[in-house]
């Protein structure tokens, strides 16, 4: 089985604070040792966002500041890299390709950022396609996705099963709503929509959370379903 794997930066690493790093690298090596080929992308987080607005700050331009939260996402992804030792790549992927052949050869996959204008959800995503994984996993702050942003709005809906056409709807609705923010962003969601490949949204504040969502299927995120595909989940690899 072959899973993706997103980690926000705010869930791997929010204090930079090596216990929690460690705990997501357990929770991966964890599926690696259960046979799954794992690859792992890593967002930037609140110590991207604070680079970034010195940055802003200081005169630079969006691609500038692009490159900065990039170079935080590596930095993030180098931390995955050294809790897990010898079963990850040496350094952070910086291409699909590079991240694919990882994978291929038996390694655990550590990617960042890959180009300006494009966010750590979508890299999960492509990758996720590239690699024609079974499943994509976000690991975010929040349980799921949800109607409204749930820090903003106290009887937001939550989702507990979407298709991909759905989501895609969901999360345009709430980019345009000014202050609201998703779980994962619009063109990410449209990669998914496109690869067809199964999804979920979890929190991933507790690393555990993730383990039990890959082998045994229970979580209490939401469900991303692909058109065509029997809603009954069939891959989990306890079976």
């Amino acid at each position: 089985m072959k899973v993706v794997v997103s980690i926000g930066g705010s869930v791997l690493a929010p204090d930079l604070e090596s216990q929690r790093v460690r705990g997501h690298a357990e929770v991966i090596e964890s599926l690696a040792n259960e046979g799954c080929t794992i690859g792992a992308v890593v967002g930037g987080g609140g110590v991207a966002r604070e680079y970034i607005g010195t940055a802003r700050n200081l005169g630079a331009n969006e691609i500038e500041l692009d490159d900065i939260g990039i170079d935080v996402t590596r930095l993030n992804a180098r931390l995955l890299i050294a809790a897990l030792g010898e079963q990850a790549a040496p350094s952070p992927a910086e291409t699909y390709e590079k991240a694919g052949t990882a994978m291929h050869r038996g390694d655990i996959a550590v990617m960042g950022g890959v180009m300006p204008g494009q966010t750590t959800d979508a890299v999960s995503a492509a990758l996720a396609e590239y690699t024609n994984a079974d499943l994509l996993v976000y690991a975010t702050s929040v349980n799921g996705v949800f109607s409204d942003d749930p820090n903003e709005v106290d009887d937001a809906t939550k989702y507990d099963e979407l298709s991909a056409g759905e989501l895609v709807d969901v999360i345009a609705d709430l980019e345009m709503t000014a202050g609201s923010s998703s779980p994962v962003d619009l063109l990410a969601a449209k990669l998914i929509e496109r690869s067809g490949v199964r999804t979920i949204v979890l929190d991933g504040t507790e690393p555990e959370r993730i383990a039990d969502a890959v082998l045994n299927g229970e979580h209490d995120g939401t469900d991303i379903i692909p058109h065509g595909t029997d809603d009954e989940m069939t891959y989990w690899v306890q079976e």
